[in-house]
């Protein structure tokens, strides 16, 4: 269990892949308007959308020569949303006060 779940952090430590479920939560997307949201090439957007989907969290379907993609569960969401900003800020905090000390 603890090694699936660290594949989906693992998969979510990427911003470009948080910036591609971001715009997921407008619903299913086709490659085509991903590629431009995410702003890198079509090569690179495949390549993020086949390690979501290889870890579970998108899906994908063929609908004529178009491929769309959608997240196969909104409890993603949950997970990515639990980062909120004073988590965050607790976070930044410890690094900095670590690099200070010189435990860094």
């Amino acid at each position: 269990m603890n090694n699936f779940k660290a594949t989906i952090f693992k998969a979510l430590g990427d911003p470009s892949r948080l910036q591609i479920l971001e715009y997921l939560r407008l619903g299913e997307r086709c490659v085509c308007s991903i590629v431009p949201s995410v702003g890198s090439t079509q090569p690179t957007v495949s390549r993020h959308l086949k390690v979501l989907t290889d870890c579970g969290i998108l899906k994908r379907r063929r609908e004529g020569n178009r491929i769309l993609y959608s997240v196969t569960s909104t409890k993603i969401y949950d997970v990515i949303d639990s980062l909120d900003s004073r988590l965050i800020e607790n976070f930044s905090r410890h690094i900095i006060t670590s690099v200070q000390s010189g435990r860094r």
